[in-house]
Order: structure tokens, then sequence, then C-alpha cells
């Protein structure tokens, strides 16, 4: 159960980075702002700061989920353990925060906030 829970945590972990990614290293290309339904290039240029801001929060989640994952496997196991579930947790609250703003971000929430779930609850059962 521990490495099942460790793929799913590692997992969320570079998805979170890959979402840090585009928002603050690549918000300004057109297949990026676009898949997260910004209207166009102007409006990309607008929200960059902002995006950027955001990136780093998922680059912190990731970071510390991985970490945790190094802790756990190096014998700091509820250190390791609770990093990865505060990790984890605050990926799901964030999807679930994106989905009371409004049912056109469901798929994005669903697609950031699964993985994590899975982490979690399989690092609480582990």
């Amino acid at each position: 159960m521990s490495v099942v829970a460790s793929v799913f945590v590692g997992l969320a972990a570079l998805l979170h980075v890959y979402i840090f990614c585009m928002e603050s290293l690549a918000w300004t290309r057109p297949e990026i702002w676009r898949r997260f339904g910004v209207a166009d290039q102007s409006a990309a240029d607008v929200t960059r700061p902002m995006a950027y801001n955001q990136g780093f929060y998922n680059l912190f989640l990731g970071l510390g989920a991985a970490l945790g994952i190094v802790l756990w496997w190096t014998g700091h196991h509820e250190v390791g353990k609770t990093l990865m579930l505060f990790c984890t947790g605050s990926m799901v609250a964030a999807a679930t925060v994106l989905i009371t703003t409004g049912s056109s971000y469901l798929r994005a929430a669903l697609s950031q906030g699964t993985i994590p779930l899975i982490g979690f609850v399989l690092t609480l059962l582990a």
C-alpha cells in the first residue's frame, strides 16, 4: 500500500509541477492560455501576473508532496506522511474550490483533483 500511495502522491506532485510550468513559465503561449479559457493574447497578458503567482502555489504543493515521499522512504515516516497528506489535501481542496467557480471548470477540477485524492486516501490507509 505504501508504494501505491507514493506513486499517486508522486503523480500528483508531477502534475502540479507541470501546472506551474504552464502558468508561470509558458502562460503567454496561445496553446497554454487557451487551455485555461482565456479569450485572447491581450487577456493573457493582463492575467499573466496572476497566473505567475498561482503557478508558484502549484509548484510549492508539488515540491512539498515530493519531499513528503522522500521523508517517508528515508525513515521519517510520520513527518513524510503528514506532509504528503497536507499537500494532497490542499490540492484536493483547491480543486474543490475550482468547482465552485462554475460548471465550466468541472473537467479541470477533476483533472487536477482526482490523482491527489487517490493519493490522499491511500496515504491515510498506509
